[in-house]
């Protein structure tokens, strides 16, 4: 089992960066591949990104692509999601989830273990 802890959310301006970070703990972290979610207000839990064991594949939402790189760094057992060029819409808690599959997916139903939440808000 790996317990996850989120960190890194703030509130910034349109156009700022972030970078968010996931450390893991109880478990070595490249026995999963890694995802990032977020929910905002009254809406459901959305996939963000996912990067794969090894780090050597990543997956991100269209709405995300270009401005969100995803990565890893198995040797402090910890994920990261830099974020840049930030709109209000990417205002939600953002969590971080571990999936002991191999298989990409999106589905939030499909990840193992998530970390608590961390709070990115992006003032207009």
């Amino acid at each position: 089992q790996v317990q996850l802890v989120e960190s890194g959310g703030k509130l910034v301006q349109a156009g700022g960066s972030l970078r968010l970070s996931c450390a893991a703990s109880g478990r070595t972290l490249s026995s999963y591949a890694m995802g990032w979610f977020r929910q905002a207000p009254a809406k459901e839990r959305e996939f963000v990104a996912r990067i794969s064991r090894s780090g050597g594949n990543t997956y991100y939402v269209d709405s995300v692509k270009g401005r969100f790189t995803i990565s890893r760094d198995n040797a402090k057992n910890t994920v990261y999601l830099q974020m840049n060029s930030l709109k209000p819409e990417d205002t939600a808690v953002y969590y971080c989830a571990a999936d002991t599959g191999i298989i990409y997916t999106a589905s939030a139903a499909q990840y193992d273990y998530w970390g608590q939440g961390t709070q990115v808000t992006v003032s207009s």
